[in-house]
């Protein structure tokens, strides 16, 4: 039933429109094209150039303001701040922000590897079911390219489950929505993290686990769950590199407190 999706999973879905006005606008911002200061075009005129209606170009501009890119002044118009995303103030704090994420992933591969392999011997028909509906609501709402985060926890807290260990499952619980970072609501999530490479790799590594866990490999679920969080923290740590290599391209280097 699982490897129905392999094919699937080819299906590429495209970026939310908000996300490439946003990506468009962060590289010029960051680039140069953009200089701090200077006024964005106005609405109408960012509607016409990206062929998106008002609603995407507000998301967009609040994603932009939220990240300390630009601000709007009332009355003037939405301005690009001083070095907003290059000051070391914000690369100290993306620093603090990924470490975090990396610090829950490590306790994540404490629990869930075992709970993978637990989950492969004790399941029984129904907890099974509920971990493939999981999966499939997953790939249901990354096709339609809406969130995916809840799906996401309910797939790793269903194999939690499965263990027949009610600590596995209040460890989960626990730790909550920083969980999943591709949950809007988690403390780790960006647009980074929504992207369609992002989500179709994080589905494919669910695959992994699903098919051991629906074999009854015990050994095969704890690898597939290791190489999925070990996946997770290698994209965190590329992050951090991406935002020192933007921070060093501007010229500066972060100096120790």
């Amino acid at each position: 039933m699982a490897s129905e999706t392999v094919e699937d999973l080819r299906i590429e879905r495209k970026p939310k429109l908000a996300e490439r006005v946003v990506a468009t606008l962060r590289a010029q911002i960051v680039g140069g094209q953009i200089m701090p200061g200077q006024k964005l075009p106005t609405e109408g005129q960012m509607t016409e150039t990206f062929g998106v209606s008002r609603t995407v170009i507000r998301e967009a501009m609040a994603s932009l303001a939220a990240d300390g890119l630009v601000e709007s002044r009332q009355g003037a118009g939405v301005f690009v701040l001083e070095h907003p995303a290059l000051t070391f103030s914000s690369f100290s704090q993306e620093i603090k922000k990924v470490s975090q994420a990396i610090n829950v992933l490590e306790v994540r591969m404490g629990i869930e590897i075992e709970s993978a392999g637990l989950a492969a011997m004790r399941r029984n028909a129904a907890q099974e079911a509920l971990i493939q509906e999981a999966f499939f609501e997953f790939d249901r709402l990354l096709h339609l390219g809406e969130p995916t985060g809840k799906a996401d926890f309910a797939f790793h807290r269903e194999i939690a489950s499965a263990t027949n260990n009610p600590f596995y499952v209040e460890i989960l619980d626990a730790l909550g929505d920083r969980t999943i970072p591709c949950d809007r609501a988690s403390p780790w999530y960006s647009v980074e993290v929504l992207s369609n490479e992002y989500l179709t790799g994080l589905q494919r590594e669910h695959l992994s686990i699903l098919q051991a866990i629906s074999a009854g490999d015990a050994d095969a679920a704890r690898a597939a769950m290791r190489a999925h969080l070990i996946a997770a923290q290698d994209r965190y740590r590329q992050r951090l590199t991406t935002q020192q290599s933007d921070y060093l391209a501007a010229g500066k280097s972060p100096k120790k407190p």
